[in-house]
């Protein structure tokens, strides 16, 4: 009798009403996505392929893809999310492609994508390695992969100011608090348990910034040797 298949993701599932309530609350955060937008946009090439993975509402690609002609990619376990990143994307008029999979069996095709993004949600993941692996495999050599997520040693000052300052009702800030104190905060990883990751993953190395609250993780698929070399 086989195993049954792993569940991709820590926690509970991000459907229905509860997709709904942090679809709400992050949207109290549309600055950070464009501001994070133009830093991701720059350098990129016109036509390039980004991929980010687990968008939630869609609210980062949306806004990339206001930005110029890329081509956006969203891939989510939460079938509620894909809906609503689709649809956001529509009301928004840009084109930005959103389909149902896991960060450890992306269902797409070697060697694709110029920029991979990952925020917020790296230490939902249950099988990091393996994400990163297939992270890896769908980059072009010389793409870049990036994770801003939160780090296991965030102040509780910091995550306080950050949650009073998104101006939310008393009982979402109350449960915004709780959910970073009981679920996101145990769920994090340290700067260096990213780095020793990285080290085992077929990236091999990664560069991180902390900052505040979090950290970003900069991971380069390497172009091959001889390449390299010409």
């Amino acid at each position: 009798m086989e195993a049954a298949a792993k569940k991709p993701y820590r926690g509970i599932s991000m459907e229905g009403g509860l997709a709904t309530w942090y679809a709400k609350i992050t949207r109290k955060d549309l600055g950070e996505f464009e501001r994070l937008a133009r830093e991701l946009a720059t350098g990129l090439p016109v036509g390039g392929r980004v991929l980010e993975i687990a968008p939630g509402p869609g609210y980062l690609s949306v806004a990339l893809a206001k930005l110029g002609p890329f081509k956006i990619t969203g891939l989510d376990i939460s079938q509620s999310f894909v809906q609503m990143a689709s649809q956001h994307a529509k009301r928004e008029g840009v084109v930005a492609r959103f389909i149902h999979g896991s960060a450890s069996d992306i269902p797409l095709e070697d060697g694709l994508f110029d920029l991979i993004v990952c925020r917020a949600a790296f230490k939902n993941f249950s099988e990091p390695l393996r994400a990163l692996n297939e992270m890896h495999r769908v980059l072009k050599p010389g793409g870049r992969a990036i994770i801003i997520d939160l780090r296991k040693d965030a102040s509780w000052k910091e995550i306080v100011a950050y949650v009073d300052g998104l101006h939310l009702s008393p009982a979402n800030t109350w449960m915004t608090k709780f959910t970073f104190k009981h679920m996101l905060l145990k769920r994090a990883y340290t700067g260096g348990q990213m780095t020793s990751l990285a080290g085992e993953s077929d990236f091999k190395s990664c560069e991180i910034v902390k900052n505040n609250l979090g950290m970003e993780i900069q991971l380069i698929r390497q172009q091959p040797a001889a390449e390299q070399a010409a």
